[in-house]
């Protein structure tokens, strides 16, 4: 449910918002695939594709001053650059690389073309109100598994700045350049085959340890069988990521919110989503995993929307206790 949450600046850091500078438009890039699309009702870019950004610096997703969101994947195609902006009531989109045809096709999924936010009714006053402010947050569907399952597997039991960091180091050394205009910095992440192949020193040296590593290897030997999930129903989805050793239900919640757009993949297990939403909800910071699915309850089928409109909310609880101890064992 993208719940992870900085105790430090009480921000959320996953699934947020992600700003894009309210420019005026772009010239159209050199040798690039274009498309215009036009969406049945608002899409704010930032709430939408917020989720697809992997930190700060995540060097596979950019903003630009002239109004445009920039992210790379590796397709079924290959290796692609998408830039989107907004033209009046229509969304403006280029795409460079091998992979252009494929991101250009893919659009409307991923900007929640298939998202039925009708289908949402809010419960409480808080969850109203944050539903209210933004009419324009859609769930993106990438219908891409693993770019999404790395980083969330790099999340697992450690910080977010230390997850950011690994997958910052990871894509820019074992990815490539991003195709199309140069000057971004922008990377696209490795293929499943260079995953597979990464030394235990290289691991080692980005703050993975062997746990999280041994997953992605598991996880990218078997690739192709993981991607089938993004066509599937969310019960047999969930089944087929956590039959690799090292997945569990965080995780790939965590990856089918992404991946599938999946409006009800509540993520359990998290460390702090449980006290925000009982404490949002009902006053109690101590909430655990079964009381925030009791607060959830009513949501039934949307209980991912709702969490995110939650965590969108801020209203979280003060902190009482240290925040997750930070460490780097790429220095030991």
């Amino acid at each position: 449910m993208a719940g992870r949450f900085d105790p430090l600046t009480r921000t959320t850091v996953r699934g947020g918002r992600t700003a894009v500078p309210g420019g005026q438009g772009h010239a159209a890039g050199a040798g690039a695939k274009a498309r215009r699309w036009a969406p049945d009702g608002p899409v704010d870019l930032g709430l939408t594709l917020g989720p697809l950004r992997r930190g700060p610096a995540d060097p596979t997703f950019r903003t630009t001053p002239d109004g445009s969101l920039w992210r790379t994947s590796q397709t079924p195609q290959g290796p692609a650059t998408l830039r989107v902006s907004r033209t009046g009531t229509e969304i403006t989109a280029e795409a460079w690389g091998p992979g252009a045809d494929w991101f250009l096709e893919q659009l409307p999924a991923l900007l929640g073309a298939g998202d039925d936010p009708a289908a949402f009714v809010p419960r409480h006053r808080l969850v109203h109100a944050s539903h209210r402010r933004r009419p324009g947050l859609r769930l993106t569907r990438t219908g891409l598994v693993l770019e999404s399952l790395i980083p969330v597997i790099l999340e697992q039991k450690v910080t977010s700045d230390e997850a950011y960091r690994a997958w910052r180091r990871l894509v820019r050394q074992y990815g490539e350049p991003a195709p199309g205009p140069h000057g971004l910095g922008l990377y696209v992440m490795p293929a499943a085959r260079t995953w597979a192949l990464i030394p235990s020193w290289d691991w080692h040296q980005a703050g993975v340890d062997a746990k999280r590593s041994a997953t992605i290897v598991r996880a990218a030997r078997v690739a192709n069988r993981l991607e089938e999930a993004a066509a599937m129903e969310p019960a047999p989805a969930a089944a087929r990521l956590e039959a690799v050793p090292g997945i569990g239900p965080w995780t790939s919640a965590e990856t089918l919110q992404r991946s599938n757009g999946d409006p009800d993949a509540v993520t359990t297990g998290d460390l702090h989503l449980p006290g925000i939403i009982g404490y949002a909800l009902a006053g109690d910071r101590d909430a655990d995993d079964a009381a925030m699915l009791e607060l959830l309850a009513p949501y039934a089928g949307q209980r991912h929307r709702a969490a995110r409109l939650i965590l969108l909310a801020g209203h979280t609880p003060p902190r009482r206790a240290p925040r997750m101890p930070r460490s780097d064992i790429g220095r030991l």
